[in-house]
């Protein structure tokens, strides 16, 4: 990669890493759920209007702007109003690579490789550790509400793929319409009318330089940047940044809000990032193809993820000989193929 790239990736992890910090000082300006839809509102417009139609079918658009939009940012925001860490937030949250590989394992019936199942093993010690720390400093509730919105996002990678959107822009903008009402309703049921409008009577340029962040930078230019690094560079070049999002994650909680870093919460960020690296990189999926000359088979979708990269290696992956029989595949996808076409999966990811 260019050094005016490597810039510009590590550009987009730190602003999603900050981005933790930012949801934290925004939930001292407005309740979780009314905030969380206020995120989503500027998000969807006035970029709606420019993104031009849906490319694919409103079932999929409604049910990743529920599962995404609803549950994962609404839990993760409870979560955070409830005494999460913002830095620990930013950890806790890449667990979601484990979630998906264990619903795409269930759903759409892929294997994950050895690797890949230590990886899961890794993350998932990192977890345990992460939760023994919290549950000797900080609020459980809180720290299983952020797994919970972990778990959510899991279902709506596995849903994105499913649809497979050939536009990630397009899908990232329609996606942010669903939520807005559903989260407004909520807001008023459980948060109040009356907390809601003291908080949008009280908004000042600090409370929208808030909503502007969480909503453009983070989402429109972290993606739109995403997405054209990835459409300039091989998916092994560039998705490992996204491990990167913790450490700005946890380093800006600590520069700013003052949170501190326990060792075990260190331990706990080793395990977690190691784990979602091995889970998320190792290209571990075995193709389905089994006969000596069976030609190699793309998967039927491709796998979009959020911050990290979760199935898109199972499209276009050849093993380079037939399972079982050491035979050559027939058509010989080499390496640079693959990754052609993981970056192609990865560049419909979701926020």
């Amino acid at each position: 990669m260019r050094p005016l790239h490597i810039a510009l990736a590590a550009l987009v992890a730190a602003v999603w890493g900050v981005n933790f910090v930012v949801i934290e000082v925004g939930l001292e300006h407005f309740p979780p759920l009314l905030f969380s839809a206020l995120r989503f509102l500027v998000a969807a417009l006035p970029a709606v209007f420019f993104v031009g139609r849906p490319k694919v079918a409103w079932k999929w658009i409604v049910g990743v702007g529920l599962v995404l939009g609803v549950a994962k940012f609404g839990l993760l925001f409870i979560g955070m109003d409830r005494g999460m860490p913002a830095g620990l937030s930013s950890l806790v949250l890449q667990v979601q690579a484990v979630f998906t590989a264990l619903f795409a394992a269930l759903t759409l019936g892929e294997r994950p490789g050895r690797v890949r199942m230590l990886g899961m093993a890794v993350a998932l010690a990192g977890i345990g550790v992460a939760a023994v720390d919290e549950g000797t400093s900080g609020p459980v509730l809180a720290f299983v509400l952020v797994i919970a919105a972990a778990a959510c996002w899991g279902v709506s990678n596995v849903l994105t793929r499913k649809a497979a959107p050939p536009d990630s822009l397009n899908f990232m903008v329609w996606v942010s319409t669903v939520p807005v009402l559903p989260l407004l309703g909520l807001s008023l049921v459980f948060e109040g009318w009356d907390r809601d409008a003291a908080a949008l009577a009280a908004l000042d340029w600090s409370g929208v330089g808030i909503i502007v962040y969480v909503a453009w930078i983070t989402t429109v230019f972290g993606f739109g940047a995403w997405g054209y690094l990835l459409r300039q560079h091989p998916a092994s070049s560039v998705a490992p940044f996204t491990l990167l999002v913790p450490v700005f994650g946890m380093s800006s909680a600590a520069l700013l809000l003052g949170e501190s870093v326990s060792p075990l919460r260190w331990c706990a960020a080793a395990l977690l990032v190691g784990g979602v690296a091995l889970t998320s990189l190792a290209g571990t999926w075995r193709g389905r193809a089994t006969a000596p000359e069976a030609a190699c088979e793309p998967g039927p979708e491709r796998a979009p993820t959020g911050v990290v990269v979760d199935e898109g290696e199972r499209a276009g992956v050849c093993p380079e000989t037939s399972p079982g029989t050491g035979a050559a595949c027939a058509h010989g996808v080499g390496r640079d193929l693959a990754l052609d076409r993981v970056a192609d999966g990865l560049r419909r990811q979701l926020p």
